[in-house]
């Protein structure tokens, strides 16, 4: 197999290239069900695989829908008379909050619904009860009605750590029929104000302060960032409610507007015991948006529906992570992406459980601590992604023999696992006992898409499995023929069928979710559900038995530790740096977090190439986005390799990072300048010892190919 690709290539051949790496790779031997686990797994019986069966499509989810409780029946289960605008169990009315909250008080009102760990290990763990949730619940609603005067279906931007108070904002919104929008907390200032300008959303909930790695961080300094961005966009910010991480403590340095910025403990006080009647909502009202990365630089805000998304979120969580109401359940994510919503929050206390949160980073003070709070907090189920799994065994793999634990079922989100660290996953941190559910899906899909059943199929190391219940995946080529199983050869793997789940559009940007998700494979003239397949966006191969191996995206979004990042935001970033004429962000394999970015800029005429140069940069990526964004390295070069056509090729520059093959060059208007970059950073990495790793197949055909969709 050749380990590079050539400039020129045509989409067959890199297509070849992708088939051969899943032909080369090893199909791993199978794992079955521990039998103590599919003793009491909720999906234990093969009857489940009739029942959800193509030809039962779409009252297969019925299922899903019959474990919500409803204030009204559905007419129809599914409208697909607007395709894509697909709509479930249209004339029912629900609330999410009711279903999260106030159904469990009766049986369950005594049990923790929450427990909230700090990341100082001395401070007081809180548990929280369904009581206690829902008056913290029914208080906050009452300030946001009756303070802040939102209507059902206003916006409401959160801009949260992983703090209790997060969970408490978004059932309060749900509560009350508001649409609830977080932006992750490790986000920019300037970032969420976007967010909210594109949401029209003039409430902002954030807080003073969090730890990190032990340091109480400022947090409140973001909002006037938020603020000056949105107003930038046309939104102005009537409201900012602060939550304060220490009680009665405000540890920032940015001081409270008069008028505009209100201690939120200080205005519960007018509100405390009051009960907040729940909206009855439609079932395809909406939930929440979730904004995620797109390549386009403006990101896509994914509109989740309260009916679909919640039943979704429900039977997936029942079905495939096995949960039951007495479990301890721990999803090691954060609430400010899409699996913390429907893994630690909406699906889990949709079922009754008890969900547990961390704040702070998985190896502070020592790579023992998730493995001390799990035994402390005698967890059950344990949810984390990749990233975090191969962090732990670097710096800790012998820390999980100390303590004695006992996971039934162990969830990896957000990318694919490498055989080698699931074997590691299940067999150190398992302790051979729990079944491993590798799932895959996105923020766009609501819930899972592929993955195992963990009391009833075999387990495969490197694979996701088969599909999830009622979903119907497909691989497509390049020209929308479908691709046999066995074969391996790869494609774009898409949903034939409409889901719950589903995102039912891009917020405000209805052409843009036809584009993006339908528009290569679809026929838009037809009204059948079956001419739109939703394309996922990732390359896919499927092997005789079903079971799908995922390659990863086909879009220019780095992964960095699980967090999306659209290199088109980090160039635009760059751009705005005075000194900068040109940028290109590119992916760097890394040991711990799977990618790292690096940026190549160059600098206008007139200006001199230096470290205040490249400095600027990352400040200015930071201050834009956030500090996960912020560049391994930024390196101004004197030119960028470009096409004749003016188009910078990333691939050249990425091979060069990831001290790689570059391919072929001789498309390029400038080839001399490819070895004068090499030199220049592959010598300052060799001082730095930033010389990563030998690197696997995949990784070099996913350089060698890297940008050219785009280019």
């Amino acid at each position: 197999m050749a380990e590079t690709a050539q400039g020129a290539a045509t989409q067959e051949e890199k297509e070849y290239s992708e088939a051969q790496i899943a032909v080369h790779w090893k199909e791993e031997e199978y794992y079955p069900p521990p039998e103590e686990m599919a003793k009491q797994a909720n999906a234990g019986d093969k009857a489940i695989l009739e029942r959800f069966a193509p030809e039962r499509f779409p009252d297969c989810f019925n299922d899903y829908a019959e474990m919500l409780t409803w204030d009204k029946p559905w007419d129809t289960v599914l409208d697909a008379s607007d395709p894509p605008f697909f709509k479930w169990w249209v004339g029912g009315r629900l609330n999410a909050c009711t279903n999260c909250v106030d159904r469990h008080l009766e049986s369950r009102g005594d049990r923790n619904a929450l427990i909230w760990v700090p990341e100082l290990e001395d401070d007081e763990t809180q548990e929280i009860t369904y009581a206690d949730l829902h008056r913290r619940v029914n208080e906050f609603a009452a300030l946001l009605r009756d303070f802040c005067k939102v209507e059902p279906q206003d916006r409401v931007t959160f801009h949260l750590p992983m703090v209790p108070e997060l969970p408490v904002s978004m059932l309060a919104c749900a509560r009350l029929g508001v649409i609830h929008s977080e932006v992750f907390g490790g986000f920019s200032g300037t970032a969420c104000g976007q967010r909210m300008a594109d949401a029209k959303s003039s409430i902002l909930v954030t807080m003073d302060s969090y730890y990190r790695s032990g340091k109480l961080i400022d947090h409140k300094a973001k909002a006037d960032e938020a603020i000056e961005a949105a107003r930038k966009d046309g939104i102005e910010v009537d409201k900012v409610l602060v939550w304060r991480r220490i009680p009665g403590e405000y540890h920032s340095e940015s001081e409270m507007v008069q008028g505009r910025d209100f201690f939120i403990d200080e205005l519960l006080g007018d509100y405390r015991g009051q009960d907040v009647e729940p909206e009855s909502m439609a079932a395809e009202d909406t939930l929440f948006l979730m904004y995620t990365s797109g390549t386009t630089g403006r990101p896509k805000g994914a509109q989740h529906t309260i009916g679909g998304y919640l039943a979704y979120v429900t039977g997936t969580s029942k079905y495939y992570q096995d949960i039951h109401p007495d479990d301890v359940y721990w999803c090691f994510a954060d609430i400010g992406w899409i699996t913390g919503h429907s893994y630690i929050v909406y699906g889990p206390l949709a079922l009754g459980t008890t969900s547990v949160m961390y704040e702070g980073l998985p190896t502070y003070p020592d790579a023992g601590r998730p493995w001390r709070i799990a035994e402390k907090l005698g967890v059950d189920i344990f949810h984390t992604a990749p990233t975090t799994i191969r962090m732990l065994r670097k710096v800790g793999p012998d820390e999980p023999e100390k303590y004695d634990y006992h996971f039934k079922t162990m969830t990896t989100v957000g990318e694919p696992i490498e055989p080698d660290v699931w074997r590691w996953y299940y067999k150190v941190v398992g302790k051979e006992r729990a079944a491993i559910t590798d799932t895959w899906w996105m923020t766009e899909t609501g819930g899972f898409l592929g993955s195992t059943l963990p009391g009833l199929q075999p387990m495969k190391p490197g694979s996701c499995g088969p599909a999830c219940l009622g979903i119907q995946l497909v691989i497509l080529d390049e020209d929308g023929n479908e691709i046999p199983k066995g074969t391996g050869k790869a494609g774009r793997i898409c949903v034939r069928n409409p889901w719950p789940g589903r995102m039912l559009t891009v917020w405000g940007q209805d052409d843009r979710f036809i584009d993006t998700y339908y528009a290569k494979y679809s026929d838009q003239n037809s009204k059948e559900w079956g001419d739109w397949p939703f394309m996922c966006g990732d390359g896919a191969v499927q092997a005789d038995d079903g079971y799908f191996r995922i390659l990863g995206r086909i879009d220019d979004v780095i992964n960095v530790a699980g967090h999306r990042l659209g290199t088109k935001e980090l160039e635009s970033a760059a751009i705005e740096v005075d000194e900068i004429a040109e940028a290109a962000a590119v992916p760097v394999v890394d040991e711990t977090r799977g990618k790292i970015v690096e940026m190549y800029v160059s600098v206008k005429p007139g200006h001199e190439a230096s470290d205040e140069v490249a400095q600027k940069v990352s400040q200015q990526i930071v201050k834009d986005i956030g500090a996960i964004a912020r560049p391994k390295n930024v390196w101004v070069v004197p030119d960028m390799p470009k096409t004749r056509s003016g188009k910078i090729m990333r691939r050249v520059i990425a091979g060069i990072s990831n001290f790689a093959d570059v391919g072929d060059t001789s498309t390029l208007a400038n080839p001399e300048v490819v070895d004068e970059i090499r030199e220049q950073v592959q010598s300052a990495k060799r001082e730095k010892g930033e010389v990563p790793q030998d690197l696997s197949a995949k990784e070099k055909e996913e350089i060698a190919t890297y940008g050219e969709s785009s280019e």
